[in-house]
């Protein structure tokens, strides 16, 4: 595995200025996440560039040392409000041939999620529970008539376009695919749509990242790293569900929290890592000690929340707990 930096959260230096403060706080990370669209915050972007342009900005990246782990363009192609959505699948399109020209094979993205049905909206309906009689058959409906043509055409137009890259989207609540059910479901559809593996996502749902990376396996074709902390007197009070979120992180139920700073010990980390590279195939590497580690092509990504400070993100980025390489990403919790 390989470590890096999703670079939005210091959107405010150029790309310039941060691999030079890579350089001298974290000289072990060389490959970068670069926002494109969708939510992301677009500083770092060559995507409004020319042809030329982008591969003169990709060589200066280049000929640094560094290398571009992956696009991000995590947004709601989905969105039934208009102008959003049309403008969040554009970022993705765009995005794919961008990758295409320079040779990147992954991107970062997330399913969508269209309204409850074929009335005009302006808003998305996240279909999580049909317990109740008024949300029976939202999800179904969703998905024959706007998620899966959407990712079958989107499936095929990477077929066309790059046939070795990877769309990886996050199991994202709030996204119509959102655990394993929902995934192996487009996945069967739309087999070229591989998954982004955040497990901050999965562990307020109650769900086992690692049974997910043992099931899914090569279908795993990206990982970030991002913990969740639990506030117990304000979780046994208003649950994983409560509404105030993002809100004071010191009352709320839970909330996102960087490696090291979680619910998740060192140890939950290195099975994390050692899954992800069991799900690959592997080759052997060397620490700069001279020990041996397992890895494998799998990018695997640390998040920070958006209190996290430049200082922090030093230390946070010496691979001292996590040591299997990582992707590292410094997103926000609004935009996380």
């Amino acid at each position: 595995m390989r470590l890096a930096l999703v670079t939005e959260g210091m959107i405010h230096r150029s790309v310039g200025d941060l691999m030079d403060w890579l350089d001298g706080h974290a000289p072990d990370v060389r490959d970068l996440e670069i926002g494109t669209g969708g939510y992301s915050p677009l500083g770092h972007s060559p995507l409004e560039l020319s042809t030329a342009e982008r591969r003169a900005w990709h060589a200066r990246i280049t000929g640094r040392g560094f290398r571009i782990a992956a696009f991000n363009v995590s947004g709601n192609p989905l969105h039934p409000g208009g102008a959003i959505g049309q403008r969040h699948d554009s970022d993705l399109r765009r995005t794919i041939v961008l990758a295409a020209e320079l040779g990147i094979d992954r991107i970062v993205a997330m399913s969508g999620t269209p309204a409850a049905g074929p009335a005009p909206s302006s808003a998305p309906h996240f279909a999580a529970n049909a317990w109740l009689p008024d949300y029976a058959g939202i999800a179904d409906w969703q998905w024959e008539h706007r998620v899966r043509p959407y990712w079958e055409e989107i499936n095929e137009f990477v077929t066309r376009t790059s046939p070795g890259l990877m769309v990886c989207l996050e199991l994202h609540p709030g996204a119509h695919v959102f655990n394993v059910a929902t995934f192996e479901r487009l996945h069967a559809a739309a087999p070229g749509i591989g998954v982004n593996l955040d497990p901050s996502h999965l562990f307020w749902q109650g769900m086992d990242p690692l049974r997910v990376i043992e099931r899914l396996g090569s279908r795993i074709g990206y990982a970030h790293a991002k913990d969740v902390r639990y506030a117990d007197d304000e979780l046994v009070l208003n649950g994983v569900l409560d509404n105030r979120w993002p809100g004071d992180p010191m009352h709320i139920p839970w909330d996102f929290a960087a490696v090291g700073h979680g619910a998740h010990d060192i140890w939950w980390w290195q099975a994390f890592a050692a899954a992800l590279s069991r799900g690959s195939c592997c080759r052997a590497a060397r620490r700069p000690s001279g020990s041996s580690l397992a890895t494998c092509p799998t990018p695997f990504s640390r998040r920070w929340p958006r209190w996290s400070s430049e200082r922090s993100h030093g230390s946070a980025l010496r691979p001292c707990s996590v040591r299997p390489r990582v992707t590292t990403n410094a997103r926000s919790r609004r935009s996380a």
